[in-house]
């Protein structure tokens, strides 16, 4: 029966495969965008129809993880397929080197070197966060189109400065930008899917929002809009929902130019969000536990929906596992390319085109490094099947649950009877040995920028 099964699939992508032209590859990935904050994660107080619409098309991943709870972490691993230890940016890469916790390791491949080598265009619009200069820039790391935000956070999406410096950029160039980021990335996005079809190569474009991150800043109009609908909400719950609904809208423009150009039929979307919501500014993760900065469900378990019209059905859903990490070799798969042997991601491609299928059993890990409270020491979670280990700050005891009889993660097994729990420890232990061979912070350079 698995003989069969196997030959099923296999003779079934291969057919598909055959038939197929690369099709182009949008990636739309928010930030800080919690499980539970969109209408069709079941929010009862957002309005989403642009990005309900996109999961309704298409294929609803339930269980999708950001590799991290941060964001640096996660998008390392989303461009090079690796985890975030073994990319070179266990934590959060940033200006100031006193609390910087990464470094992109200059030798790793990108998804976007990947696809330029079999013929794509390549480009990242948004935010970067994954290197201030050379050789971590985005033109120097795949993209041949860059129109961005190199830093991390914004401090005003209607300035685009961090700790008064501006790191708005088109390609290598410093520019000014007008109006809130959020729109601004739109309409680049916008311009750059309308350029691409002057071009017989398919595209590649990386859309990373720095939007719904804090600040929680949406345009007065849409902040009205939500207090007059919805008035019992608190002023920070209504200006989030504003935020997001914002952004919302920014989809919808990108999705309507897809359709306008008639790309849609070859066109691959993935929708996802870079870790959980932050709880502290109102964000919702649903019914999981925690929020951004925690390695609990509501930490790392995202959004995520893929559309790919005429080879993905509409309204489907699966419970298979599936990471960041994961759509680098998913997208070389597609078009047939060499999945590169020292990556840690694996093709969802089976998953895509028959949603029932498992996934290949494997162990799962997620860490951050951080300064501050946690005094520049690492925390980690791993999983393998419903078994998972949970530490939340590098000061806590390992925690221990069964994520199918406990999915809210409630109440900790007793960890001596289970048999998993010894396994999980010491795949753990020799996943930290084998990343630590890879170097997460430069040489020491020296610092012109304000300290805070």
């Amino acid at each position: 029966m698995k003989y069969f099964l196997f030959t099923f699939l296999f003779f079934s992508v291969c057919d598909f495969l055959e038939a197929n032209e690369r099709p182009n590859i949008l990636v739309i990935m928010a930030d800080d965008l919690g499980y539970g904050d969109l209408s069709a994660q079941g929010a009862q107080d957002v309005f989403t129809p642009n990005i309900d619409k996109l999961a309704k098309q298409g294929l609803t991943l339930s269980q999708f993880y950001a590799n991290s709870t941060v964001c640096s972490p996660s998008r390392a691993s989303f461009i090079t397929g690796k985890y975030p230890d073994k990319a070179g940016v266990p934590g959060v890469i940033r200006q100031h080197p006193s609390i910087n916790w990464g470094y992109l390791d200059p030798k790793s491949q990108t998804v976007a070197d990947q696809l330029k080598n079999y013929g794509y265009q390549t480009a990242l619009i948004g935010k970067w966060h994954l290197g201030l200069s050379s050789p971590n820039l985005p033109n120097e790391r795949g993209f041949d189109h860059f129109h961005g935000f190199l830093g991390d956070m914004m401090d005003d999406y209607w300035t685009h400065l961090r700790d008064g410096v501006n790191w708005m950029r088109f390609n290598d160039k410093e520019i000014t930008a007008k109006g809130h980021a959020t729109d601004i990335f739109t309409d680049w996005a916008v311009d750059y899917i309308t350029e691409s079809t002057k071009s017989a190569q398919p595209f590649f474009l990386f859309l990373s929002y720095n939007a719904p991150h804090f600040p929680i800043q949406p345009p007065e109009k849409y902040l009205n809009r939500v207090q007059k609908r919805e008035a019992n909400l608190s002023d920070k719950r209504a200006k989030n929902v504003a935020f997001i609904e914002h952004l919302d809208d920014g989809v919808g423009r990108v999705l309507q130019q897809i359709t306008s150009l008639d790309l849609d039929k070859n066109t691959l979307i993935i929708f996802t969000s870079d870790n959980g919501g932050a709880l502290r500014y109102s964000q919702s993760n649903g019914k999981l536990r925690g929020g951004k900065g925690d390695m609990y469900e509501g930490g790392i378990r995202v959004p995520t929906f893929v559309r790919w019209q005429g080879k993905i059905k509409e309204n489907q859903r699966t419970n298979n596992v599936g990471m960041l990490m994961d759509l680098f070799p998913t997208f070389i798969d597609i078009i047939q390319g060499q999945i590169p042997s020292n990556i840690d991601g694996v093709s969802l491609l089976s998953t895509l085109l028959t949603p029932e299928e498992k996934t290949s059993e494997r162990t799962l890990f997620w860490v951050r490094k951080e300064g501050w409270d946690h005094n520049g020491l690492s925390y980690y979670a791993a999983r393998s099947g419903d078994y998972k280990l949970v530490q939340s700050t590098p000061y806590q005891p390992f925690e221990f649950y069964n994520l199918f009889a406990d999915p809210y993660e409630k109440t900790p097994l007793a960890e001596k009877s289970v048999k998993a729990f010894s396994q999980l420890r010491e795949r753990l232990t020799q996943h930290i040995r084998a990343s630590g061979h890879v170097p997460w912070q430069r040489e020491p350079i020296k610092n012109t920028l304000k300290q805070n």
